[in-house]
Parts: C-alpha cells; sequence; structure tokens
C-alpha cells in the first residue's frame, strides 16, 4: 500500500451569482429557517447604503437582527474578540456578512466560538495556536461579498492578526465554510480603487499558488479521514476552478480597478475570487501566502490608496503579491508547463520561448498596471527584517507542506532579497 495520498476531496459553498442577486437574501434566510441573524459589515458601507439596503431585505423577509459593524480591515485576535462578545450577547440563528475578507473572517470566527466555545487561540492553527478542531457543524453563515478579491465566502479559513507574537495566521476547518454565497457585482461599485487592485492581486496569487501547488498524490497519506487537511494539494477538480480565475484576472483585473462602474470588470473579478477561494479552499496556498502572514503582521507603518483607516497596515493582497514574483522564479523548475501556462492565462496569448521568467514578469505587469508596491521595501522592510520574516513564514508549515518544492530559510531569504524592489 502506498504512502502518498490517493483521494481528494472538494466541499464547495453554495453559491448564487450575477446582478440583483442581493435581492433574493430574504428568500434564502427563510429557506435556511433563520428567525434572527448577527448582521457582521463595514461601516464604510455606511456611505453607499448598503448596509441600509441589506437591513431592509433581512427586516421585510421577518428576520430580526442585531447589526455589528466594529470591523478591522485585518482583523486582530482583539478585534474578533469584540466581534465574538457581542455576538454572545445578542444570540441568534445564523450570520450575514457584508463586507470584504475581514469582515467575512469576523463572522466566521463569531459563530465558531459562539456555537463550541473556548478562546480564539485554543483554535488558531498549530503551532501558534491551540489547533483544536470544531467538535460539529456551526450555524449558517450568508456571506455578501463587496469587494472582488479574498474569496473567505469560498473557503474554510478566517485569517487573522497577533499582534503580540508579530506574526498573522489564522483557523481553517471544513465547519467553517459559509452555508451560501450570494455574489452580486452591484455590490462590487462603490469599492475603492486601490481596494480592488490589492484583492484582485489575492485572487490571483490565490490561483496561482493552489494551481502550483504539491499534487494531492504526492502528498503522505493521512492516518484517517479526519486527519486530511482542507489544503490538500493541487488536483484535477480544483485546477479547473483556480485556471479559470487566473484567466478572469488577467481580462478584467486592469479594468475592474481603472472603473468601479465597470460591472462587467468587477463582477467577472469577484465571481473569479469566488472561483479562486474554491480552487485554493481545496488546494492550498504556500510560499508567497507564508510569507505574507509576517510581512502584515510585522510592521504597520504602510498607508495603502484606497483604504480609509486612521491607522497604518498591510493590505492582504499587497502582502502575498510583492513575494510571488520570486517564489515562483524559484518554483519553475518543479513543473514548468503549469508556470507557463499560469503565465499566458495572465497574458492572454502564448508566449514565444517561455522561461522561469515568464510568470514572474506576467506578475510584475500586472502589479504595475494596477498600482501595487514593487515589493517590500515599499512596505517598510529592508534586511535587517529578514530573520523575523523568515521566522514568522516558517511558522506556516500549513501552508509550506504545499509547495512544490522544499522550503528553508536559505531559501526564504533569497527569494525576500529579490523582493526588495520587483522594478
Amino acid at each position: 500500500m502506498s504512502n502518498f495520498e490517493s483521494v481528494f476531496t472538494l466541499e464547495a459553498t453554495q453559491l448564487k451569482f450575477g446582478a440583483g442577486a442581493a435581492e433574493e437574501l430574504g428568500w434564502e434566510l427563510k429557506r435556511f429557517n433563520l428567525k434572527s441573524v448577527i448582521l457582521v459589515t463595514d461601516p464604510a458601507l455606511h456611505a453607499y447604503g448598503l448596509i441600509e439596503r441589506i437591513e431592509g431585505l433581512i427586516a421585510k423577509a421577518g428576520v430580526s437582527f442585531h447589526r455589528f459593524e466594529d470591523i478591522r480591515v485585518e482583523p486582530t485576535i482583539e478585534s474578533l474578540q469584540k466581534a465574538v462578545d457581542f455576538c454572545v450577547e445578542h444570540p441568534a440563528d445564523g450570520f450575514v456578512a457584508l463586507g470584504g475578507g475581514s469582515t467575512m473572517d469576523t463572522a466566521k470566527v463569531s459563530n465558531l466560538i459562539t456555537v463550541h466555545g473556548g478562546q480564539i487561540m485554543d483554535y488558531v492553527n498549530a503551532p501558534i495556536g491551540g489547533g483544536k478542531k470544531p467538535p460539529g457543524p456551526l450555524k449558517p453563515l450568508i456571506c455578501l461579498p463587496t469587494t472582488s478579491g479574498s474569496g473567505s465566502e469560498a473557503t474554510t479559513v478566517a485569517i487573522l492578526d497577533i499582534p503580540d507574537l508579530h506574526v498573522k495566521t489564522g483557523i481553517s476547518h471544513r465547519f467553517m465554510r459559509a452555508a451560501l454565497a450570494i455574489v452580486d457585482p452591484e455590490l462590487a461599485r462603490s469599492t475603492p480603487a486601490g481596494v480592488t487592485a490589492s484583492a484582485g492581486l489575492d485572487v490571483l496569487c490565490h490561483a496561482i499558488e493552489s494551481y502550483i501547488s504539491l499534487p494531492y498524490d504526492k502528498r503522505p497519506k493521512p492516518a484517517s479521514p479526519d486527519e486530511r487537511p482542507p489544503y490538500q494539494g493541487s488536483n484535477p477538480v480544483a485546477d479547473i476552478w483556480s485556471l479559470k480565475a487566473i484567466e478572469f484576472g488577467g481580462q478584467f483585473l486592469e479594468r475592474a480597478v481603472k472603473d468601479g462602474n465597470d460591472v462587467e470588470a468587477r463582477g467577472t473579478m469577484m465571481l473569479g475570487a469566488t472561483m479562486a477561494g474554491i480552487g485554493f479552499g481545496t488546494a492550498g496556498v504556500h510560499i508567497p501566502h507564508s510569507l505574507a502572514y509576517p510581512i502584515a503582521g510585522i510592521k504597520h507603518s504602510y498607508h495603502a490608496p484606497g483604504y480609509s483607516r486612521n491607522y497604518g497596515f498591510v493590505p492582504h493582497g499587497y502582502s502575498v503579491i510583492v513575494t510571488s514574483p520570486a517564489a515562483f522564479r524559484y518554483t519553475y523548475d518543479s513543473y514548468p508547463d503549469k508556470h507557463i501556462l499560469a503565465a499566458e492565462l495572465l497574458r492572454g496569448h502564448k508566449i514565444e520561448n517561455p522561461g522561469p521568467e515568464s510568470l514572474p514578469s506576467a506578475i510584475i505587469d500586472m502589479m504595475k498596471a494596477v498600482g501595487s508596491p514593487s515589493g517590500i521595501a515599499e512596505l517598510g522592510y529592508d534586511e535587517a527584517d529578514f530573520p523575523a520574516i523568515i521566522e514568522g513564514a516558517l511558522k506556516q508549515q500549513r501552508l509550506l507542506a504545499g509547495a512544490p518544492k522544499p522550503v528553508n530559510a536559505k531559501v526564504l531569504e533569497t527569494i525576500l532579497q529579490q523582493s526588495l524592489k520587483n522594478w
């Protein structure tokens, strides 16, 4: 009997997509037999009337609700605890999340702790946290994303920043997955261009990393089905979702950033985000994301355009994209054909004389086109910060296990050196 895995799974969130899909929220609440919900949302959406619109749909369905809107972009363990405390004080049958990845992740963690109790750190991925598994299903969570990027509406993961440890990490389990994603392109009109850029680059990283991850049948066989990780490695089904998301990014991301009223571009990027979420939610991400967590967690001095917050932070999409050219330069010889296909989908055409620089250069050109930071130096880092970043990245073994080539401190140092400035 082989010691390698021979099985992969696909557990996807129910998806409802299309312009006007949000209007069906009341019908969906009734379908789930919800009498009361917590609406978790970003207060910035008041400016566009989105919160009031969704509250009207909830009320019209005869469902009572309480609103929690003390959302922090890139949630910290403290901000999540505030949400948990609020939800404990206002018991409900389920959750509705309206906003970006930070909002949806806040709802996921609130759902987990209010159902199963304990401390947030109990469930945080080991070795940073206790790695405890939820003992049973959670309450229904309906996600209405307003950004075209995080894919959180389709994943099993919630990401959080732990400032005391200078690291970002996550909680991951199949029970964390939303019951339904209502993806309505009309909800993305309001998103500032900078947010669309960062979120869209996150889509590309999700899709490319999952497509170029260690295949499921080259990973160790788990002792039991319960031990099979949510991130299983690339597989024929996840690849379909990931490849389409890369293609959508190549075709529509620049357009989505340039014109908020380009509903086709923003809507297709929203769909691409969900598709990438299904792909990486099954296959997993690796080197760029493992580096992104300490890059976002160690320093909070960067102020990104489009994010109207009075504190510095590195938006997630920028924290992953800055090291991805160097990361894929390193992984090229593991699966050259995959790297080349990803580059061609980003470019939208065949590449003459492709090679190790095909994918890095395609990513860099997209970064330039949408106004991304050029590298980690622009985010406030220099070579003196490398040891701390590497230490934080090596704690993300759940992610690094999916890299298509072995990763150690020396590899990460080389990637960081190349990532100070990508142009």
